[in-house]
């Protein structure tokens, strides 16, 4: 497959994303074909751990190709999508789960389906140019594909803050909130790669890590931490709205941007995910609401203004203000007979134990 080169190397299982001209793009193919050898790779002994990484500087994996669900959903043909979903939050699920060391290499942009293969593995690796977000508020879907978990047990009210703006982090700002956990300069990346490859001795990454750069969330965590501590998103805009600090303006302006029934979501997932939370629970969850996406929320326009029209002025179906806790509710309600399943036979209504 030209989009993917996946191999064994010496002792690891090597995964390669090779669409550097189109940020790394996660395809439903390339899921599919990481699945494939992770199931063969759990059970072979000469694979000693997983390195995935990517092609180019600019992008370990800038999200998911979505494209195609636009047009399968503009169709009326919303199978495409939860299909894509499903197979992808499976794919999620095994990473997190996988019985042998996982290390990914973030270069450059890593957002929404590339957090979902290269932020659930034991030994996630940033460097200088590293940008991670959850962006997808802006585009009227929650953050998914695992995101949610991560985002839950982040310190403070990081994870409804990042959720819902869909801040970037540079490297000390991902491990801070639990996205990364390794800073390795970038030009150190091919030696230690390939002394990965030939010894499958992930301990190799410990050695090599070296201290991030200081981050921006630092400065921010009280204002987050104040703003960001009310129970639904109309909690955190009347709070932001009676401080008038730059922070809260420039917050604002961004929350204004983005969906606001994803953003009301988001909050309530944030809340709903923590410590005890299973990524399987943190995955069904989420499916709740993409299994509604294209009927029920802003997703297909959110597409729409941000990737077909490109106008940047989407029409979402609610103003800030609008959206209660009904709303909120009837987008996360249990599946029933739809909710995520897992192909082993555990854990069949996955995310169904949740409120």
């Amino acid at each position: 497959m030209s989009d993917i080169s996946i191999r064994k190397q010496g002792r690891t299982g090597r995964i390669t994303l090779t669409r550097p001209k189109a940020l790394n793009a996660l395809t439903y193919e390339m899921c599919r074909a990481i699945d494939a050898a992770l199931k063969d790779w759990a059970e072979d002994d000469t694979v000693a751990m997983i390195v995935l990484d990517a092609e180019g500087e600019k992008a370990f994996c800038a999200g998911g190709d979505i494209a195609e669900m636009y047009a399968t959903g503009t169709a009326g043909d919303y199978d495409y999508g939860r299909r894509f979903w499903q197979d992808e939050y499976r794919l999620n699920a095994r990473l997190f789960e996988f019985p042998k060391p996982v290390a990914s290499f973030l270069q450059g942009y890593t957002m929404g389906g590339g957090v979902g293969i290269g932020c659930h593995g034991s030994h996630r690796v940033v460097c200088e140019n590293s940008r991670i977000a959850m962006p997808e508020c802006g585009i009227g879907l929650i953050p998914d594909v695992g995101g949610s978990l991560i985002l839950g047990r982040a310190p403070g009210r990081l994870g409804e803050y990042l959720g819902t703006t869909g801040t970037r982090m540079g490297p000390g700002d991902a491990i801070l909130a639990g996205f990364a956990d390794y800073f390795v300069p970038f030009d150190k990346w091919p030696e230690l790669i390939a002394a990965l490859e030939e010894s499958g001795d992930w301990t190799l990454i410990d050695a090599a890590a070296a201290t991030p750069p200081e981050g921006k969330l630092p400065a921010l965590r009280d204002e987050i931490d104040t703003h960001f501590a009310g129970e639904t998103l109309g909690d955190i805009l009347r709070s932001l709205r009676s401080a008038g600090s730059d922070f809260a303006t420039e917050t604002l302006a961004t929350l204004e941007r983005n969906s606001p029934l994803a953003m009301a979501c988001a909050v309530e997932m944030a809340h709903r995910l923590g410590e005890t939370s299973t990524i399987r629970q943190a995955l069904g969850l989420e499916y709740r609401f993409t299994h509604r996406a294209m009927e029920q929320s802003d997703f297909l326009e959110g597409i729409r203004a941000a990737i077909i029209d490109k106008d940047r002025s989407p029409n979402w179906r609610h103003s800030l203000d609008e959206v209660d806790s009904a709303m909120v509710s009837r987008m996360l309600l249990p599946l029933g007979g739809d909710a995520l399943t897992f192909d082993d036979g555990q854990d069949e209504q996955a995310g169904e134990d949740m409120p």
